[in-house]
């Protein structure tokens, strides 16, 4: 006897892979269909008076993305895991998938069986994902400042490191014996380079992502 359903709710834009995508569910007793959604912006509403278990996510729709979706979704509701299930093997798409917060990549043409178990290693927190996904995810470990197109220059790493300390631009003229505007210029480029807001979210960055120790 089963204890407790596992709660699913399906994020596609296209209702023949819904309709396909809840016939599946309907043949696993252990599996509850809680809801469908066919945006991002719809998958968000629901989720909150749902609260599923596992949403299943298309990555492409029209208006919101399904990994703008999946991150709002992880912020919001933390219990809930996502599942990436697309069509698209491209790199950045994965990164995207993945940085977003979701659990699991698969790609639509996995099995039943795959899928199934997919969903139960989600609701147990535990991720699944394509070898088009594992592959990504290990280069971005090998290589974790290429992977953000991180292109620092020399200079900007030692301006940086003088940012971790605390320094700012007047004390990091005056220690690199530069001139003044030229420490602002490396400084705006190094907050561009690293999408950064704020010197703090930059050196957070650098930290997070070793650019610097």
């Amino acid at each position: 006897m089963i204890e407790k359903r596992i709660r699913v709710m399906l994020v596609d834009d296209h209702a023949v892979v819904r309709s396909g995508l809840r016939a599946f569910l309907s043949a696993f007793d252990e599996f509850e269909l809680v809801g469908e959604a066919a945006s991002g912006e719809s998958a968000i509403a629901l989720c909150q008076r749902l609260q599923p278990d596992v949403v299943l996510m298309d990555l492409m729709m029209p208006g919101m993305g399904g990994a703008v979706a999946t991150r709002h979704l992880r912020e919001q509701y933390p219990n809930t895991q996502v599942i990436a299930l697309t069509s698209f093997k491209e790199k950045e798409i994965v990164q995207a998938a993945l940085q977003a917060g979701a659990i699991g990549y698969l790609l639509k043409d996995i099995s039943a069986d795959e899928l199934a178990n997919a969903i139960r290693s989600a609701a147990l927190g535990k991720p699944t994902l394509a070898s088009e996904a594992q592959q990504v995810l290990i280069q971005e470990l090998r290589a974790p400042s290429e992977r953000r197109g991180f292109d620092l220059t020399e200079r900007e790493r030692q301006v940086l490191t003088l940012m971790a300390e605390g320094l700012n631009n007047h004390q990091i003229a005056e220690r690199l014996v530069i001139s003044l505007s030229t420490a602002k210029f490396h400084v705006s480029g190094i907050l561009s380079k690293l999408d950064a807001a704020t010197r703090a979210e930059a050196v957070s960055i650098a930290l997070k992502n070793q650019l610097i120790k």
